[in-house]
């Protein structure tokens, strides 16, 4: 297992005003609309979700970030689990030829408003059950925000089927904080994060899974 950041350069892009966050509005509404995962989360206003989630490039760098690091070949079969609207997804068959994609993410809305060059190979699904794919069939496995969005009691399960499909690499990336400023931007900015857990906490967790792979972490500074 190696710590890998393949997208703090996106999440430091933008600029956050945390204390807007939870005074601005009823803090508490916005995280119970966010937490269906559907249009209002997507598409609607920023208060409850991305605010207008549309395709613009962003995640090609870390498609190929992917691809260079993990030495993925012509032919690879890649899985995005919490995959959205498969932007990423779509950028690996921009940076892959032949490449073979497959996606899965809880939010029915996500997947019918996904990226229509990919949408035919996403499902709607979550990874707190078993996951509806054969053991050891993907070379990559990522998962970008999607592990702290669960309970602590189902991530164990949910690295283990991570494990369990992947026959190469596997990467997540999930929300952390090192240290009190972090741990509180996060309380304020987060709408849909379950596990509030230190980067020495989740390498417990990984361990207690047998998770093998790699993984980052997004901190709110």
């Amino acid at each position: 297992m190696a710590y890998i950041d393949f997208v703090g350069r996106l999440h430091t892009a933008t600029t956050r005003d945390y204390i807007q966050r939870v005074v601005e509005h009823d803090k508490a509404e916005c995280a119970e609309v966010a937490g269906r995962f559907e249009k209002d989360y997507w598409d609607g206003e920023r208060r409850y979700g991305f605010g207008g989630y549309h395709y613009d490039g962003r995640w090609r760098p870390v498609a190929e970030a992917m691809v260079v690091h993990y030495d993925l070949q012509p032919g690879a079969r890649i899985l995005d689990v919490g995959c959205g609207k498969g932007f990423l997804l779509y950028e690996f068959t921009q940076v892959l030829p032949q490449v073979t994609i497959a996606g899965i993410d809880i939010s029915e809305y996500g997947i019918t408003h996904a990226k229509e060059e990919v949408r035919s190979a996403l499902k709607v699904g979550t990874i707190a059950d078993p996951l509806p794919y054969d053991t050891s069939s993907f070379d990559l496995v990522c998962s970008v925000n999607t592990l702290h969005n669960l309970y602590n009691y189902e991530i164990g399960a949910a690295l283990g089927e991570i494990e369990r499909v992947c026959k190469g690499s596997a990467h997540v990336t999930i929300e952390s904080y090192r240290n009190e400023r972090e741990k509180t931007n996060l309380l304020y900015w987060q709408l849909t994060c379950r596990a509030f857990m230190t980067p020495a906490e989740w390498e417990w967790a990984f361990a207690q899974a047998g998770y093998s792979g790699d993984y980052g972490c997004i901190y709110f500074t």
